[in-house]
């Protein structure tokens, strides 16, 4: 169970991505250890073959698999990527994408993280990447 304010700062920190601003990307379920973020295919991220940028998709798994983290982190800390691997498995080519992140180990230095990111078109999902990585807890000042 995520707390009221676990989740208040969760999406505090998420309101302070530009990037994801810039996508459209928003929220869509967040709980302990998971956190699920969708965001449309806008036309300023696409390629040249007219679907989603690979940069679109892995921007937003890493967050999600980062907000996932989050979740589990202490409440003054912050979290940023150490490592991130993406599989891209097909083309983003539909209307909006959902990256469900997910922790996989929660230590106190490191966290394993995975992240799945779906392409949704005509109201069916189709799995686009997977991604593996390691977030790490970092203090805000630190951040700056």
């Amino acid at each position: 169970m995520l707390s009221e304010a676990t989740e208040a700062r969760v999406r505090a920190s998420f309101a302070r991505q530009k990037l994801m601003a810039t996508f459209g990307a928003e929220i869509a379920a967040l709980s302990s250890g998971h956190c699920m973020l969708t965001s449309p295919i806008l036309a300023l991220a696409e390629q040249q073959h007219g679907v989603g940028h690979a940069g679109l998709t892995f921007a937003l798994g890493d967050t999600a698999a980062g907000y996932a983290a989050l979740t589990l982190m202490a409440d003054e800390a912050e979290v940023m990527t150490a490592e991130m691997k993406i599989n891209l498995l097909a083309p983003s080519h539909g209307t909006r994408l959902f990256a469900t992140g997910k922790v996989v180990k929660a230590g106190k230095r490191l966290m394993v993280v995975t992240a799945e990111v779906a392409v949704e078109t005509e109201g069916t999902r189709r799995l686009v990447a997977i991604l593996q990585g390691t977030m790490v807890p970092v203090l805000p000042r630190l951040t700056r």
